[in-house]
């Protein structure tokens, strides 16, 4: 992965590229891993596609910081498997903020998933592995234990997204879902059909209320002990 600024990109990578300070809350000590991920982004990133060039000046406070603050909701120890993992987020900042934790990353596309290997390589993420798939492929399920928490971003309508989340999810574990300000709405219209998943107790919730300007919102669910919606989970 390239860590330096790359010719033809409208932006300068190394004044953009600086943590803020809030970064070190969300980060710690593993903050300079933060700014490795950042540059990773702001250049891989985009000449494969996975992130828009006008989203460079908004790494840090939109992608990065957003997605590691989901940390807050994690108990310590756990195994989390992000699905649909595109550039690795919420996967990635979650792995560099909470070293602790044990990430899967599941991304169906080749690119992608190259991409998330090359990364966690290069960013030497002893805590994640990478497997391309779909969630909701029996392949998938078949090599994947389910895990206590479930992640993801952007990847499908709350209906859907439980659909293939449950599954992943151990009993009593969580599916913890970035949304956006319909979270409450998603919740009203598709509680019937997600309780059917397995997934119940569902709430919004919001991270990083004291560093982020605008904190992330999450829906978070409970996988019950026994459900429809998949296996039972193996500790």
């Amino acid at each position: 992965m390239p860590s330096d600024a790359q010719p033809g990109h409208e932006h300068d990578l190394d004044a953009l590229a600086v943590a803020p300070d809030i970064a070190t809350d969300v980060f710690g000590e593993r903050v300079a891993l933060a700014v490795d991920y950042w540059r990773v982004l702001a250049t891989d990133g985009i000449d494969h596609g996975l992130m828009g060039p006008r989203e460079v000046p908004r790494l840090w406070d939109r992608h990065i910081l957003n997605c590691g603050v989901l940390g807050e909701l994690i108990s310590d120890g756990s195994r989390v498997i992000d699905i649909g993992s595109g550039a690795g987020l919420p996967g990635i900042p979650l792995a560099i903020a909470r070293p602790d934790l044990s990430i899967t990353l599941i991304e169906p596309l080749l690119r992608r998933s190259t991409f998330l290997d090359r990364a966690a390589a290069a960013l030497s993420l002893d805590n994640v592995i990478v497997i391309r798939g779909r969630a909701e492929e029996k392949a998938v399920r078949a090599v994947v234990e389910p895990a206590d928490v479930v992640t993801s971003r952007a990847v499908a309508p709350l209906e859907r997204l439980a659909k293939w989340s449950a599954p992943l999810v151990r009993p009593g574990g969580q599916m913890i879902a970035i949304k956006g300000s319909s979270a409450a709405e998603e919740i009203e219209r598709d509680r019937a059909v997600v309780g059917r998943s397995g997934i119940t107790e569902l709430t919004v919730h919001t991270c990083g209320d004291r560093v982020l300007e605008t904190p992330t919102t999450v829906i978070v669910g409970t996988k019950t002990e026994r459900s429809r919606g998949g296996r039972s989970g193996r500790r």
